[in-house]
């Protein structure tokens, strides 16, 4: 786990401002000019060099976050049910199809956009839908959060 105020810094250090952060969830809106690709591998190189740890980056920039605001297909579930995947690449051929086969507990997944969106109805604990999972039939690594945090975010961007 890397603090809140590290990843800050950091960001702040490799020419980001505006920088804040949302609890210890290691997401974090900032301004920057650079491409989401070049963000996301500063920050990867930065978190290696600095604290030993190998991650993947997922950045989007704050006009592509309207789009997840409107294109949640579980508007009426359980926040805490819902989560927003969204993976380093477009998402291979096939991946929801075979996310699909893993759903045994009653999980529903819909790809809108670049996201994976999945609802978790009986909950996420007994799901077999792991994030290694995720980044297999995907095909690039993937992030996920709840749908409070994914409006907590839109709160942040403004």
């Amino acid at each position: 786990m890397i603090p809140m105020a590290e990843l800050r810094a950091l960001c702040s250090e490799i020419g980001c401002s505006d920088v804040a952060t949302y609890i210890n969830s290691g997401n974090v809106v900032f301004s920057s000019t650079a491409t989401a690709g070049d963000l996301e591998n500063a920050i990867e190189r930065s978190i290696t060099e600095r604290f030993g740890h190998t991650i993947s980056v997922v950045v989007r920039s704050a006009l592509e976050w309207p789009a997840y605001i409107e294109g949640n297909p579980f508007p009426k579930a359980e926040p805490r049910g819902v989560m927003l995947a969204l993976s380093k690449q477009p998402p291979k051929s096939g991946a929801l199809k075979s996310l699909r086969e893993r759903a045994v507990n009653g999980e529903k997944l819909e790809h809108v956009g670049d996201a994976i969106w999945i609802h978790y109805s009986t909950g996420i604990a007994k799901s077999k839908l792991s994030p290694a999972l995720f980044d297999r039939a995907v095909g690039s690594p993937v992030t996920a959060r709840n749908w409070n945090t994914v409006l907590k975010i839109a709160d942040m961007l403004g």
